[in-house]
């Protein structure tokens, strides 16, 4: 893909009421109420001070809620030996799959419990690998990470960006690979970015962000527009670089770069928001004659935002992309720039009746491989580029196929296999001999865990319209379905996302130690069974998500897996606010809601950071027809106390980071405080409703691994604890 843009103070409880007492008057309540009008409708946001990250009142209000939380963790029978379990099962070898730049072979490797994976570099696969680029020395307790990189086409020199935090923003530093020599280029401002080099290794088009008032370290809420591509010339400063593409008329398309095979074009894939569809330009660089000096002359290709259209190669003129145009499980299309009438378009290879292609490359000049999804388990196939004739299915077993490298120029290719039984198995496969032979190239396990004690099945059941869920579900063997097991229930559901099975050391520990059931359920709105799905829980349909999601713990219950009241969901970003959702709709349904960098107020998220391009998916409230559809479900503001005796809300932990600068901390820092002031007050409300806000710490990406231990040491801990659950050796 050339470009993704990648989610009061009255605690009335058993456990805490007592430090409640102790928090300042002020923070209780604000004394001055924001009341916004949506076409007329009043909606009071009591709490709107809560969005000024740097103000003493929210500073307090945050340290406040985190000593609050942190005692109640401590106290956790389960948190040290969660965390003990965590560290040693953790520390298993993880390695990514080989890729070969120049005449080198690189790869990513933890030892196990390092803070950042390290890059290593290799003359040969029989090589000895050396270590090339190791993150760990970015800074000393592991919070700047590596993200993204890119080589020069000869493999001489290397690109690659930074984060400090977890933040979005990124500074792009550059290496000489013959001796990894640091050089002096460095490019600020960089977000959402693109790194592409030009075939002559001359210097990379790469995309940032304009100059604005206040910080740019993560903590800020502003928002990013009007995002411009540049290129950059090696050996030159940043700010002579030359600005390729801009869009002054439209602030909040965003766009990405990337280089044909051949070197000849340049691509440039637009999109306004998250949604899988962008508009085409190129430019051929050949006409560039005095080299790249300016705006490019940019062909318009597709100059609309009907489909998708992803680059896969190109053979001069004719190029093939992976669209779903007309074909919302995907296909590949050819497109001969020299005739690019859409009535000259040809079809490689046509969509599947019920799978959904996930990506497709060129490896070895004339092979196509091709990844599907068939009921949430990756396939992959090899094709003849020229006529799409498929040559053979390589054998897989249920999971996930989360690594696959391998260029055009390459005679070889890796894959990476996974499951939630299963850490890694790179395959490697030397495209040169006959017959073709794909080998375990290295396979990991984990000592203390034995994969053969469990089982995962899928199974399908019944949302509230009859359609037909995806589930996997995890447990020891033979245990008894009798309600009396703790249950864990995942979900995302949006975006176009597939949740495919991957392997995680803490589920794990949670099946394993405190008798759990894991089930991960695939809901609508994620790109499970294509665009199809992805639209039934979408914009108007959004509701389809949770009830989704809740039928899938009625399902858990009713067959025994769990009860009500030993149920636990779980979800991150739109998972974050799926799980908000449905403990606001269905509070007696679960026993304990973990709620991480989740989008709780559906009205106002579009103002802060990258949240407008979230509009394709949720709606915006500046239009009448969306605010209606938000209103009926934003987790802020459908907070109310559970009707009925005996029900009341289930214990709620809600996790952020305050270097997130994708969905900002605000969000879950005004869900708590309305959730503790409108439920927290309630005498049967004795669940516990916390925060936890950790620091330097982001939406997720490049966590090292010693925070990663923390937060899931602390997440299972509160659920052992709210949920009575014993430690089983």
């Amino acid at each position: 893909m050339i470009f993704s843009v990648y989610v009061l103070i009255i605690l009335v409880t058993v456990f805490c009421e007592p430090l409640c007492r102790s928090l300042p008057a002020w923070l209780l309540l604000s004394h001055t109420w924001l009341v916004d009008d949506y076409h007329g409708v009043k909606v009071p946001d009591p709490y709107s001070w809560l969005e000024d990250p740097d103000s003493e009142k929210t500073q307090a209000f945050v340290n406040s809620q985190n000593q609050l939380t942190l005692p109640f963790l401590e106290q956790c029978e389960v948190r040290d030996l969660f965390k003990e379990r965590m560290t040693e099962l953790y520390d298993y070898p993880k390695y990514s799959c080989p890729f070969k730049r120049g005449s080198r072979y690189f790869h990513f490797y933890n030892t196990g419990l390092q803070n950042q994976s390290v890059m290593y570099v290799q003359e040969s696969l029989d090589a000895e690998p050396t270590v090339f680029l190791d993150p760990n020395k970015f800074s000393d307790d592991g919070t700047v990470a590596l993200r993204g990189y890119a080589f020069s086409e000869d493999g001489e020199y290397l690109a690659y960006g930074t984060s400090a935090s977890g933040s979005d923003w990124v500074e792009i530093h550059f290496l000489r690979v013959e001796g990894a020599a640091s050089l002096d280029d460095h490019l600020e401002r960089v977000k959402f970015s693109c790194m592409s080099w030009t075939h002559d290794g001359k210097g990379l088009f790469y995309n940032s962000y304009p100059e604005q008032e206040g910080k740019s370290d993560g903590t800020e809420t502003s928002t990013n527009l009007h995002q411009k591509l540049y290129f950059h010339v090696l050996g030159t400063p940043q700010s002579e670089d030359v600005l390729c593409a801009e869009f002054p008329d439209y602030p909040k398309w965003m766009c990405g770069a990337e280089v044909s095979d051949d070197g000849r074009y340049v691509l440039l894939s637009i999109r306004e928001g998250c949604d899988p569809v962008n508009r085409l330009w190129y430019c051929d660089l050949q006409t560039t004659l005095q080299g790249i000096t300016g705006l490019l002359p940019w062909v318009k290709l597709i100059d609309n935002f009907d489909a998708e259209y992803d680059y896969v190669t190109n053979e001069g003129t004719l190029f093939t992309f992976k669209t779903n145009l007309d074909a919302p499980r995907y296909r590949l299309l050819n497109i001969d720039f020299a005739s690019p009438d859409q009535s000259s378009w040809t079809e490689l290879i046509p969509q599947h009746d019920k799978d959904v292609i996930v990506f497709a490359t060129c490896t070895f000049s004339s092979y196509l491989f091709v990844c599907f999804l068939h009921d949430v388990k990756n396939i992959l196939k090899m094709y003849r580029l020229s006529s799409g004739e498929e040559l053979r299915t390589f054998p897989l077993d249920v999971g996930s196929v989360v690594g696959f490298t391998g260029r055009k120029r390459d005679s070889e290719i890796f894959y990476y296999f996974t499951s939630f039984l299963s850490p890694a198995v790179i395959y490697h496969c030397d495209l040169t001999k006959e017959p073709l032979q794909p080998h375990i190239f290295r396979e990991v396990t984990v000592k203390g865990f034995n994969p053969s004690d469990y089982q995962t099945t899928q199974i399908f059941f019944p949302s509230k319209d009859g359609t037909q869920i995806p589930m996997f579900v995890v447990h020891k063997k033979g245990i008894k379905l009798d309600g009396s097991h703790p249950g864990f229930l995942y979900g995302y559901g949006g975006f176009n996302i597939s949740i495919t099975p991957s392997y995680s050391v803490s589920r794990l520990i949670f099946v394993r130690h405190l008798g759990g059931v894991l089930a991960v359920a695939n809901i609508r709105g994620g790109g499970e069974y294509g665009e199809t799905w992805h639209k039934a829980g979408m914009l108007a349909s959004k509701q389809n998500c949770f009830t989704d999601f809740q039928c899938a713990a009625e399902y858990l219950i009713k067959e025994g897996y769990t009860s009500p009241s030993k149920l636990t969901i779980n979800g991150g970003s739109n998972g974050g606010l799926l799980v908000a959702a449905c403990v606001n709709q269905r509070p007696e349904l679960f026993g304990c809601a973990v709620a991480q960098v989740g989008v709780m107020d559906m009205l106002k998220f579009h103002k802060f950071t990258i949240g407008h391009a979230w509009t394709t998916d949720f709606g915006c409230s500046e239009n009448k027809e969306q605010f209606d559809w938000l209103i009926k479900y934003s987790p802020l503001h459908n907070i109310r106390i559970p009707e009925g005796n005996g029900v009341q809300y289930p214990s709620v932990l809600l996790l952020t980071g305050d270097h997130d600068d994708r969905v900002v901390p605000l969000h879950s820092l005004k869900y708590i405080a309305t959730l503790q002031h409108i439920v927290g007050r309630s005498p049967k409300q004795t669940n516990p409703l916390f925060i936890l806000v950790d620091t330097k710490s982001g939406h997720g990406a490049g966590k090292p691994t010693s925070k990663v231990i923390q937060e899931v040491a602390d997440t299972y801990a509160f659920i052992a604890r709210c949920l009575s659950l014993s430690w089983v050796k």
